[in-house]
């Protein structure tokens, strides 16, 4: 795999415990044992240090919750990987991987690369849209959807989750807010699997050329529906985009790439959170019983799901100044990767951290990110996931573990599972 070249950063000023016990952290995060249950050696990990240094890299790797929560609200660290001193943006990289350089400069051009005015400027023209009136105007779309999928569900029975509702409903509700047709549900699906790949920092080259034959084919879909849509517009998140475009707010590019990452991360960021919650309520009855006779929990119980099983693992922030966090001094151009599983449950932060608690208050978790970048389309996630167990746990009063759960294992960042089997029991 090809990852981040050395930053050429000055070790003195990292953190010597990474230095010390001389961790391979690139090997440690793509070990498929590591992505099945990554807990107890982020635990092991955290241990050693809040910070960590990998001279191998140049990346910062930060697993205490005091210290990210710090990183994510300062003015000094941000998002543009341009900044990136020897990241992809350099000549030398450039040199060395035109394809890489190809495909990251093609899929910059959107708001959450972007620091600044220009953040503000394109996250400006979709924000009205994920305020907290808007979204809960959504419901009863959510649940119409939601009703549709579990229509189709057997009474009785085995089904896998992801593949039956977890998969399908997030990505219908998407396409129903830009208004894309249903037929191309797997198409877009197929993009997605392939791009999301670019937050795992580290691809191979096959799968460098698959992203941008994904973003390719996709900004051309993109574009033909932009120039169809002028002719008879309506109200969806697509006309917003073309209406900032026409106004010259956002340029072709801008408009598009921006368009491809909400339909890509609105999509695979709520089915993680839905699979990933189902997981933990299978795998404790005894809060799924709790919720189901307590459904005023649903809020805090889907910030639970949030905070234990975060659909990401990585979060990644670049040092535009240097910037000293808990004694360790990150140099301006230098990476910095937050470990949320780590970071989620820290001891120092919460108590009992490892256990699920769908009461739990004061669940400050980072799985949204934080600071200017917090995940603009996070109000929607949670909607999404409050209707969808609602939904399911009113029809199915006993749903069950059907055989093992098989986490997705061709890709470091994005934490989902591939297949999680369960058998349902509708009343009688």
């Amino acid at each position: 795999m090809e990852g981040p070249e050395d930053s050429g950063a000055d070790t003195t000023d990292g953190a010597g415990s990474a230095g010390a016990t001389d961790i391979d952290w690139w090997s440690t995060l793509a070990d498929p044992g590591f992505l099945r249950h990554p807990y107890p050696e982020l635990a092991r990990l955290q241990a050693l240090g809040p910070v960590h240094f990998d001279q191998r890299s140049g990346v910062y790797f930060v697993l205490g919750h005091a210290a990210f929560a710090r990183i994510v609200k300062a003015p000094q660290m941000g998002r543009d990987t341009r900044h990136w001193a020897d990241g992809w943006c350099s000549e030398a990289y450039r040199a060395r991987d035109p394809l890489g350089y190809r495909l990251f400069s093609e899929f910059h051009p959107q708001m959450i690369n972007m620091d600044g005015a220009d953040h503000a400027r394109m996250r400006g023209v979709y924000e009205p849209a994920f305020r907290a009136q808007p979204t809960k105007a959504l419901v009863p779309l959510v649940e119409a959807e939601a009703r549709r999928l579990l229509d189709a569900l057997p009474r009785r029975g085995s089904v896998d989750f992801m593949e039956a509702y977890a998969g399908p409903l997030p990505l219908r509700v998407l396409c129903a807010l830009f208004d894309i047709p249903e037929s191309l549900d797997e198409t877009i699906g197929r993009w997605s699997a392939s791009l999301i790949r670019i937050g795992d920092i580290m691809m191979t080259p096959d799968q460098k050329r698959e992203a941008l034959d994904a973003l390719t084919e996709f900004k051309a879909f993109l574009r033909e529906m932009v120039a169809a849509r002028r002719a008879a517009p309506c109200d969806s998140l697509m006309d917003m985009a073309i209406r900032a475009y026409d106004a010259g707010t956002l340029n072709e590019e801008e408009t598009l790439t921006n368009l491809v990452s909400m339909l890509i991360a609105g999509h695979e960021t709520t089915v993680t959170l839905i699979g990933n919650g189902m997981l933990l309520l299978l795998r404790h009855p005894d809060q799924m019983a709790r919720l189901r006779a307590d459904p005023g929990l649903m809020r805090p119980a889907v910030e639970e799901f949030l905070r234990l099983e975060p659909g990401g693992n990585m979060i990644l922030r670049i040092a535009r100044e240097d910037f000293e966090v808990e004694g360790t001094v990150i140099p301006a151009g230098a990476p910095v990767i937050g470990l949320i599983g780590a970071i989620n449950r820290d001891p120092d932060r919460f108590a009992d951290p490892h256990a699920c608690d769908i009461g739990r208050g004061g669940n400050a978790h980072f799985t949204f990110g934080g600071g200017a970048h917090f995940c603009i389309g996070a109000p929607l996630a949670r909607l999404e996931a409050q209707v969808a167990f609602s939904e399911l746990l009113a029809r199915f009063p006993r749903i069950d573990p059907d055989g093992p759960e098989h986490w997705r294992l061709d890709r470091l960042n994005a934490r989902g599972l591939a297949r999680l089997p369960v058998r349902l029991e509708a009343a009688s």
